[in-house]
This record gives C-alpha cells, sequence and structure tokens, in this order.
C-alpha cells in the first residue's frame, strides 16, 4: 500500500481540522465498504474443513501434541482450535 499525501486529496479545512487532533503522525483512515477476512478467497472454507478434522482427530485420540506436529502449528492454537470447535459442537447439539 502506498501512501498519498492528505494535502493532494482533502480539502484544506478538512486537513486543517484533522490536524487539530493529529499532527505530524501516520493515521489509518478504514474503508467505508467493509468486507470480512476471506470473503474473497476460498480460505475461510479451508480453514473451517482444518479445524473440524482437527476436532474430529482429537476426538479419535490423538493427542493436542501430535496435531500440533501433524498440522504445523503451535500446541497454543490447537488448544485455541479445539476450544472452538468444541464451543460449535455445543451449539449444534442444543439445536
Amino acid at each position: 500500500m502506498s501512501y498519498i499525501k492528505a494535502e493532494d486529496i482533502l480539502p484544506e479545512e478538512l486537513l486543517k481540522k484533522i490536524q487539530q487532533y493529529v499532527n505530524v503522525r501516520l493515521i489509518y483512515i478504514p474503508c467505508v465498504e467493509k468486507r470480512e477476512w476471506g470473503s474473497g478467497t476460498d480460505s475461510r472454507e479451508f480453514f473451517r474443513e482444518r479445524n473440524e478434522r482437527i476436532f474430529e482427530d482429537f476426538l479419535a485420540g490423538t493427542r493436542p501434541q501430535e496435531l500440533a506436529l501433524l498440522y504445523a502449528l503451535s500446541e497454543k492454537s490447537i488448544q485455541r482450535i479445539l476450544r472452538e470447535q468444541r464451543a460449535v459442537a455445543s451449539i449444534k447439539e442444543v439445536c
């Protein structure tokens, strides 16, 4: 991402107003049309399926340490995935 000089695109009045709050610092102005992460690719589906496989392997008896090696993730990531998948499974049971 390249930077654009604010003075090249903003009206002078607006630029002066912004300078009252932020002077000589970088700021991020978010996009108006915010898209959800992974909405433009198959990433969400890939990770959802992977996490379900990890949970199934865990329920079948594979230890978290082994899952970390098998899926090339940290044990902390495996623990987080298992925690999330348990929550999803408990919601499915209620419905």
